[in-house]
């Protein structure tokens, strides 16, 4: 079927139009999202600003809700978000490395590839059902940081695991067959080309899980965290040799979505305000994290170009 030069660039104006249209389209849904954040990061300001304080940085939980603070869950925080990251990463990054690049391609492989992307949707309250019977029970780890740092790295090991395949999915097959072609063994080829060049995309995996995790409340909560807590986990430094301490990872701990629930429960409205307050201080976190990401991952983007 032949067209016309005119029809031609009709058919080609309506083309453009729909993609204008997809565009817009696009851009309100973006907009949708940024404005929701803005809106919601705006009022919990507004509403807590005048808790936001030093002290209220520095200070315990108290039952009057002028004297309390968030000493002891923003330090719980980040004590489990490492333990989350130290063991999520390592295992996310192999396990997909694993499968995108050693494991053959049979029905055993196939189960296990389904597996991991369901147990991406898998309620977080499954995770922490699954965790109190494993390590609070079986293990012996208790109602700890390590347990909690533990759930949390199994709830995000799926996203990490997927996100790392498509980064590394994403590098072309001619840089593979290039390192084979100079005589570079499979791990040569994996550990000096393939994760140097997929690292931005492990990198954005590897942060959307932590973000998750960071805002996570039931499998805290079903493992034991506790809702009031006075007192700080024990040092990882000690002045005797060999200088660090693994203590801590057996302390009780509370974090930031807890002590959240907990003043949110209360009726009072100065400890409405001290949620509202923490509730600024967590998504700071989170975009805290989210914006280092993305400047690494531009760093590492610039030096593949170079």
């Amino acid at each position: 079927m032949r067209f016309t030069l005119d029809e031609m660039r009709g058919i080609i104006a309506r083309h453009k139009r729909w993609d204008h249209l997809f565009a817009l389209f696009g851009i309100c849904c973006l907009l949708v999202g940024i404005l929701t954040l803005v809106v919601l990061f705006a009022q919990l300001f507004l509403q807590g600003m005048e808790r936001l304080t030093p002290q209220f940085f520095t200070s315990f939980p108290s039952r009057l809700p002028e004297n309390a603070g968030i000493l002891s869950a923003w330090v719980g925080t980040m004590a489990v978000m490492l333990v989350t990251a130290v063991t999520a990463v390592p295992l996310g990054v192999a396990a997909a490395v694993y499968l995108e690049e050693y494991a053959p391609r049979n029905w055993m492989t196939a189960i296990i590839e389904i597996n991991v992307t369901n147990l991406a949707g898998v309620p977080s309250i499954v995770y922490g059902l699954l965790a109190l019977g494993l390590f609070v029970y079986q293990f012996g780890f208790g109602q700890s940081i390590l347990s909690a740092g533990l759930t949390l790295a199994l709830l995000i090991l799926p996203v990490v695991i997927v996100a790392t395949r498509e980064a590394l999915r994403a590098v072309p097959g001619s840089i593979r067959e290039a390192a084979y072609a100079l005589g570079a063994t499979r791990w040569q080829m994996v550990s000096g080309h393939l994760l140097p060049y997929s690292s931005a995309g492990i990198l954005t995996g590897m942060i959307i899980g932590l973000s998750r995790a960071i805002g996570e409340t039931a499998p805290i909560i079903t493992i034991g965290a506790l809702t009031f807590i006075a007192f700080l986990p024990s040092s990882p430094v000690t002045a005797e040799f060999p200088f660090i301490s693994f203590a801590w990872l057996k302390d009780p701990f509370t974090v930031m979505p807890i002590q959240m629930f907990n003043w949110t429960s209360r009726p009072e409205e100065a400890f409405q305000l001290n949620a509202a307050a923490a509730g600024v201080v967590l998504l700071v976190m989170t975009l805290a994290m989210n914006g280092l990401a993305i400047w690494l991952r531009y760093r590492i983007r610039r030096r593949i170009k170079w």
